[in-house]
């Protein structure tokens, strides 16, 4: 069963899944991320009241009702699976969240101020091609921010341990960096979250294997023992530096002239963005 036909692991994983995160920081999300990190990337990225926001890989759609809610963008998520968007078109009710399904590239048409990739970009082999469709779909000055599994490319016997490895694509990240520069994307935040992305995904590692009679009669327990072997893989890899887990803001080089005018004296500025 494939984690694309989106319902049944929705159904059989939620509640475990909720139950592994400390209170507040659980929002619907499929990833390591917490709420409080969720918030803190949108808030670095300039999402407020009014600024429009395109999701890519939404998902079922936790962040960015979260963040409707909490910061009041004008927010469209997307996703290539159907199950997914209507799972996050059916959670989202009453909120003015708008959901789409759409491989990308292409973007969906129009500029936006904000694009978010949140722990999608690993699924992507050839990042390129994505990084220089956000930057076209930028308004001056716009933000591309997203997370990043930061590493050395799989070898054959790490690919062969991986469940699903045609979805894990690291990256190094002097590529990644190169790759935003040629897409005229300035780096403006930095943040290495690797040791508590380690703990969460040892969190939901223990979840799921305490609840592992409930969830195998719901997905089988073939499904379950991928999940887990893959969350015990990030465990390790995450616990050895084998692989990095970053949040990163970029901002479109148009505009620029326009906000170092604006810009505020150097008294008033944010700390120095935190580097691994």
């Amino acid at each position: 069963m494939r984690q694309d036909h989106r319902t049944p692991f929705e159904r059989a994983l939620l509640r475990t899944r909720a139950s592994a995160y400390a209170p507040g920081e659980f929002v619907g999300q499929e990833s390591f991320m917490t709420a409080s990190e969720i918030r803190a990337l949108a808030t670095r990225a300039g999402v407020g009241p009014g600024v429009s926001v395109l999701d890519l890989g939404c998902g079922t759609g936790g962040p960015g009702r979260f963040l409707t809610r909490e910061l009041g963008c004008d927010y469209l998520g997307v996703d290539f699976s159907p199950s997914a968007v209507a799972l996050a078109r059916a959670y989202a009710a009453c909120l003015p969240c708008r959901y789409a399904v759409a491989h990308a590239p292409p973007l969906p048409g129009g500029r936006v101020d904000v694009v978010l990739l949140l722990e999608a970009m690993l699924a992507i082999e050839d990042k390129e091609p994505l990084i220089h469709a956000v930057a076209a779909a930028l308004a001056p000055g716009g933000r591309f921010a997203f997370t990043l599994e930061e590493g050395q490319a799989l070898t054959a016997g790490e690919r062969a341990a991986m469940p699903d490895p045609d979805t894990v694509w690291l990256s190094p990240i002097d590529e990644v960096t190169a790759a935003l520069e040629r897409a005229g994307l300035a780096l403006t935040s930095l943040e290495d979250h690797s040791a508590e992305h380690r703990a969460m995904a040892q969190a939901l590692t223990d979840a799921y294997a305490a609840d592992a009679a409930r969830i195998s009669a719901e997905i089988g327990r073939r499904a379950l023992e991928d999940i887990l072997a893959a969350h015990r893989l990030w465990v390790e890899w995450l616990d050895s530096g084998r692989v990095r887990k970053l949040a990163l803001v970029t901002a479109s080089a148009r505009g620029s002239a326009r906000r170092a005018a604006a810009r505020p004296a150097a008294s008033d500025r944010p700390a120095a963005m935190a580097r691994p």
